[in-house]
């Protein structure tokens, strides 16, 4: 076979879903040669007679967001970096200093990954949205503060 493929295949989903599913972006699954173009992909899940390749790939795309959630526990516990030898003139360690270049990659990672988390799986990663209606009262309570106020106005008798 020369190229790229371009025929869907159940088989060529599923590596496709897998890889999503371990955390891979689809734009890197689409550089490997072995793999369909992006626009390929994006057709297919487009295809009104794929809907099972969307569904996969709808789920693979949760499971990659608990993937990133696992992952931000990661880079937050994993301090490697965090500290360098600090040296002076002539090459000697004096000390360690904080590496503030690693801490805000860091953070830079672990926002990344939570802001795709939160896009993925709303529901589960998304900002908690409390409503606050303001209605302390009973619905007859209300009824009785209204009555009689929208006589005048059209359709209120």
């Amino acid at each position: 076979m020369t190229g790229r493929p371009t025929k869907f295949t159940t088989a060529l989903a599923d590596i496709i879903c897998e890889r999503i599913a371990d955390g891979e972006s689809l734009r890197s699954i689409c550089r490997d040669d072995a793999m369909p173009a992006k626009s390929t992909v994006l057709a297919w899940l487009a295809d009104d007679d794929k809907t099972a390749f969307r569904t996969k790939y709808a789920q693979a795309r949760e499971i990659q967001a608990d993937g990133f959630v696992d992952e931000m526990v990661e880079i937050a516990d994993d301090g490697t970096n965090d500290w360098m030898e600090k040296k002076n003139a002539d090459g000697e360690t004096t000390g360690w200093q904080e590496n503030g270049e690693a801490i805000r990659r860091s953070q830079l990672r672990i926002g990344t990954r939570q802001w795709i988390a939160e896009k993925l799986k709303p529901k589960k990663y998304g900002a908690k949205v409390e409503l606050e209606h303001g209605v302390t009262g009973e619905v007859s309570q209300l009824l009785e503060a209204i009555n009689g106020k929208t006589r005048g106005l059209p359709n209120g008798s």
